[in-house]
Parts: structure tokens; sequence; C-alpha cells
């Protein structure tokens, strides 16, 4: 199925088509012969009808308004529609914050329409300008507007020609979160600001270079002195206007050319029918290249597809409160929240910025995330086939990103599909504790860092129909290799049937299938150490005699003996652990003679306290610091990891005997740690 120019990926969504050759999983699809369009909540810059099947970035094509490209404005800096979110909706608003009057809020000046307008008012030039968010950053290389092709001021100049006297334009490509800030402030780089402007047509030319939002600011001419009267009290030490500023709008424009830096897709959320379990993530997309107005497949193109998905339990991922009479928060549906309830900021004029009222009934109160039913989104994958660990659920939802790096690049995503199965259990819950403290004070497993302790993991399951298999193999993800002690079903110590090696945790087959008929708690014991500040032990139970998906672990009250209710470990230490720790060697010298004795050297080491993957390299220096090569190990996690190096230079050339310096390199956000050990090198 996969070729050069292909990239797999996986998801599921909402609608099935069954594997044959494994009756219990099937898969959700999006895509192919499934449509795109229709499917999606939010897509910004996504073209759905150039590749049959297949979504892809919108192309800016020179010429085309890029502004004319979006749609589903939006007047104000932050709105208060439910569901907003920054990046996913396009913006503008005037002054600090926008508002909702279409004669000055800037809706007519993206409406490709050249007889619309704002009339200029009698106002401070302080307040005349506009910030325009693209959502997505895009390739652009001019930025434009233009007087209205029609109409007369009260003095009787036609408008065509009402220019602008001075203003001054500025971009940025992404959201710093400084608009918080108030005032016509320059964003990060100043394109255009000339002080005095004659021409009603205006096209500001630039580099081109990705750009998500756009300042337009009215500033103070010579030229405006004519049309001035100054009054008493002044405005921003330019007077008060006795009449409207000079420069009428009709039309901003943006034009570039090539695709958005990115371009995403939120879908609907589907409801499955009945609660699923999850298994692993697959897509197809081809990495393109626009060359001499053709797209070509180009597998090294500056493009991927990113993806995250996320499963729940109910239709609505999120919880909506009013404010009680004490100014509490109490649950209410969105239906009333979105219907019957008031916004709980207003404003006092039409150009004032929004305050928060004092809570009473009948206002909305907070938005929250419905966790106890949702899983959060997914880590973003980029890679085809890998498990998404998800929990299970009856509703699923997708969010693709489509990255490009390159002006002329793009990704062309043709289908998704996720693995689904039938629950083995109505739920499996779990909790672990120290062996020797099964109900921590803090109710939650504090373990030294770095030392091998005694664990005791509770699962009890659920079931609530006949059609709910069971499992008889349990998997515990620890971070590090695991080493089992004890397996208990109800209260007797029982033998697993099998213990497969497994390197980040524990598997464990089970001596018999636990069913609705057949339904013991267990305990496992084992022994670990933990690496990081925090861990999570996730676990997931399957079948091993049946092709179906892992159900994952749900923490919860497993059992009274523990107290916990979690899964979670953390580590405690007096002090800020070093991040790499343990470093040996398998030999104190290297003998690389080609006889497979100490031809290569092993270096294995612990790393401690990473909360995410950080690049490690292995460096090799002369005594006087002459660094002979360096071999990059790629991204590493928290636990034991192991390094390799052959005696070779830079180069591939076998390097002289003598002693060496072999430094282990970590680099991470809190710092860059190294250790350096000597090393013998002879023949």
């Amino acid at each position: 199925m996969l070729n050069a120019p292909r990239i797999a990926l996986a998801i599921c969504f909402g609608l099935l088509a069954s594997s044959p050759a494994r009756a219990q999983i099937t898969n959700w699809q999006l895509g192919g012969n499934q449509p795109w369009s229709g499917q999606d909540t939010v897509s910004v810059m996504v073209d759905f009808a150039t590749a049959e099947g297949a979504i892809q970035p919108v192309r800016i094509e020179p010429g085309t308004n890029i502004i004319s490209l979006l749609e589903n404005w939006t007047t104000f800096r932050q709105p208060k529609e439910l569901g907003y979110i920054d990046g996913e909706r396009p913006r503008i608003w005037k002054w600090n914050e926008g508002n909702g009057d279409p004669t000055e809020n800037g809706v007519v000046l993206i409406d490709a329409d050249s007889s619309t307008y704002n009339s200029s008012k009698a106002e401070g030039i302080d307040k005349q300008f506009f910030t325009i968010d693209l959502a997505v950053p895009i390739p652009a290389h001019t930025f434009g507007f233009h007087a209205p092709s029609s109409g007369f001021r009260s003095n009787g100049t036609p408008l065509r020609t009402d220019s602008t006297p001075a203003f001054q334009i500025s971009i940025q490509q992404e959201n710093q979160g400084t608009f918080d800030t108030k005032g016509a402030w320059a964003l990060e780089t100043i394109v255009a600001e000339p002080t005095q402007n004659f021409d009603a047509n205006v096209r500001i030319n630039f580099d081109q270079q990705y750009v998500r939002f756009f300042r337009w600011v009215r500033k103070f001419s010579i030229i405006d002195e004519t049309a001035l009267t100054r009054i008493t009290g002044t405005s921003a030490g330019q007077g008060n206007q006795a009449r409207a500023l000079l420069g009428t709008i009709s039309e901003f424009e943006v034009y570039g050319d090539g695709f958005p830096k990115r371009a995403t897709y939120r879908s609907k959320i589907t409801n499955l029918g009945t609660e699923q379990n999850f298994g692993r993530l697959f897509f197809a997309a081809t990495p393109m290249r626009f060359i001499d107005g053709e797209a070509v497949v180009t597998p090294n193109a500056e493009a991927f597809a990113e993806i995250e998905v996320r499963s729940g339990r109910d239709a609505d991922p999120n919880l909506y409160h009013e404010y009680t009479v004490t100014g509490k928060e109490k649950l209410v549906s969105r239906d009333r929240y979105e219907k019957d309830l008031r916004t709980g900021f207003g404003r006092t004029c039409a150009s004032c910025d929004f305050v928060q009222r004092s809570p009473r009934p009948g206002m909305r109160a907070s938005i929250t995330y419905d966790s106890n039913n949702w899983t959060f989104w997914s880590t973003p994958t980029t890679q085809s086939g890998l498990p998404l660990n998800l929990d299970s659920g009856s509703f699923i939802q997708v969010y693709i990103t489509l990255h490009s790096a390159r002006f002329s690049d793009y990704v062309r995503l043709d289908s998704l599909w996720i693995e689904q199965a039938p629950l083995l259990a109505s739920r499996v819950l779990g909790e672990v504790a120290v062996l020797e403290d099964l109900q921590p004070p803090r109710g939650i497993a504090q373990v030294p860092l770095g030392e091998e302790i005694d664990f005791a993991y509770d699962i009890s399951a659920s079931f609530s129909s006949a059609d709910q298999a069971g499992f008889d193999a349990v998997r515990i993800r620890t971070g590090a290799q695991a080493n089992f002690k004890k397996l208990y079903i109800g209260d007797a110590e029982i033998a697993p049937a099998e213990i497969p090696a497994t390197d980040d945790g524990l598997t464990i087959i089970l001596p018999q299938r636990i069913t609705n008929a057949n339904n013991a708690p267990l305990r496992i014991v084992f022994s670990a150490e933990v690496f990081e500040l925090a861990n999570t032990f996730l676990g997931e139970v399957t079948s091993s005699q049946a092709e179906t998906l892992p159900q994952p672990i749900v923490d919860g009250d497993a059992s009274d003996a523990l107290s916990t209710n979690s899964l979670r470990v953390l580590s405690t230490s007096n002090q800020q652990p070093a991040l790499l720790q343990n470093l040996s060697f398998s030999t104190p010298v290297l003998t690389p003679n080609g006889d497979r004795v100490h031809d290569e050297l092993r270096i294995d080491y612990q790393l401690f306290g990473l909360p995410e993957e950080v690049a490690v390299a292995l460096d090799i220096y002369t005594l006087d610091g002459n660094r002979v090569n360096s071999v990059p190990q790629g991204l590493q996690t928290a636990g034991p990891q192991t390094a390799h190096w052959d005696g070779r230079d830079h180069n591939g050339a076998i390097l002289p005997p003598g002693i060496y310096l072999i430094a282990v390199a970590i680099q991470s956000e809190r710092s860059t740690d190294t250790v350096l050990r000597p090393l013998g090198l002879t023949y």
C-alpha cells in the first residue's frame, strides 16, 4: 500500500469498514472513499476540491486577495462565542478589542466589495488602528488598501481620491501573547510608515515571508493640519478633530504566492454507537512540491501531516456553569448556557474595553474540560502505524495540521483510519502503591528517585454485557524493565502462565481468563526503579488467545486495601538530581582489531528527572580537547539507556592508540549535562 512518496498514518473516523482478516477489529476511516468535506467543525486554509478523496492546503495564487480565501471572520480580539480557539478563526478588530458595530468594526473592509466602506468619524487618531489575524501564517509579500469606488465626503470630495495621509503597516508571524497590551504599538516587523501619502490606492511590497498578523495604524501627518481645528483638550498630543479625519478605506488586501505554513482541520465529534477500544492510527499522506505550475510528488518535500485524537463517553467534552446567588458556580446544560444565560463580560460603549460583570444568577460562568468522560488530545503524531494509547470511548474526534516549511511544498492527506474493537470489559480499574505503604498519608505513591522499590498494582474489572469477552493478559508500563514478584487472583497467590520479556515494564499472561463469570480481583507485585519526578504506571489488559485490541486500565478505586485510587508515582529527592548518572563502560580498553573481542564500546547510563525526550550525543575527544567524533544518539527519555562507539573518527577512520575522553552529552530545557570518562584505545 505504501510507496516511496507515501507516508503512512493512522486514525479512525466515524465511518466503519470491516477488516475481514480480523473479525473483532474494524477500521474507522476518513478520506479515500469517505468524504472529508462536511465531516469538519473547523477548517482553515484546507482545500477539499483539488485532489479527489483527499485534503491539502489551499494554494495561494498570485493576484488572489488572501483575505477572500478565509471565512467565518469575527470582529473581536477575544470572541465570546462558544468554542472559539485561537488560530481556528480569522479576526479583524478595531482599536484594542473590536466591536460589533458594522459601521466601524471593519467587517466591510474584508468583504471584497469596493462600494462598501466605513465612513470617517471625528474621533481621535489614537483609536484608528485595525489588526488582521489570518488564523495561520500565510506566505505574503504585499499588503494593500484602497478607497471606495464611489461616493463623496460631506465636502463633496470623491471618496475614490480620499487618500490616507500617514499610516504604519507592521506584520508578525505568530501570536506571541502580546495583544492584551493596549494601544497602537507596532507588531514584530514594520514594513511601511509613510508620513505624507497622496495615493488613495496603496500597495506595500515586502520580502515574501510567513505572516499571520497585520496591523494598520493611522498616523498624524502635516497633511492633516489643514483638516484639523484645535479645540480645548488634546488627544494623543494632536487635538480633537472638529471634523472627520482624512482618508476613507473600502478594502484591505493581502497578496502572496504558495502554501500556508499550516492548514488545520478539526473533525466533528463522531458517535460510534457503542464504546470501543482503540488501537493504531494509520494515514496515507503524499509530500508534494509545486514546480512550474504543476503539482509534483516529491518525497523530500518540506511538508508533513500531524494528527491528534481524543475519545469520550458522551457528546460534549466541555462542562458548562452558571453563577449562583452566592457567586459560586453550578453545572448547567450547554443548551441553557448558550441560549438562556447572559455573557459575563460587558462594555459601557461600543469602543470601550470589555469588563467582567459581577457574578449573579442568569450569567455565564466558566467552561471547563470534562476530563472524567473525555481524554485530552493525544500526543501529536507524524508517523503512521503507532498506537494511540487512548482510553476507550463511544465518541471520537480528530485534529489534523498540514505543515509546510517551504512556500512551494505541501502534503496531501489521502486517507486516515483508526483501529477499533469491542470492549473486553465494561471498565477496568487500577491503582498502585508501594508494597510497604499501601495507604500513604497523602494518597499517592512516593518513592526515592532511582531506587528499586516493590509495588502493589491492584486491578478490578466490571462487565455489563455477555458480549464482553474478558482478558487473560496484563501489561504495565513503568518506563524501565520491572521485575515480577507475585500474582494474586482473589486471595490466592498463583503462578503466571507466562511472563514475556518487556523492556519498559512488565507483561503477565494469566493462568485463567477474567470474565463476567470468573471475575476475581488481581494484584501484581513487582519491583521497579523510577527515573522521573512524576510517572504514571499505565496499564492495559488484552487477550492472548484472540486478535483484539488492548483495553486501558483506568485509575480508580480498584481495591479497599489500597487508598491511592491512582496509577501515579512521585519520586522524592532532597536535591535536584543530575540528569545523567551511573555511566559505565563495557571495557576500560577498546581494541578494534576485528577479532570481535572489545571491538566496540558499549556505554550504559541512566537519565533522571526528564519530563520529555531530550537529544543525546556521544562525543569523543583527544586529551588536548580536540573533538574527533560526535555520534548522535537521537531522542532519549528517563531511564536506562545505551550508546555504542566503534573506535572511529568522524571520517570513519580508526583512531590511533592512546587515551581518549568519552563524553555523553544531553541537551534539555533545564540545562546541558555532560559526563566525561577516559578510555584507552590500543591494538
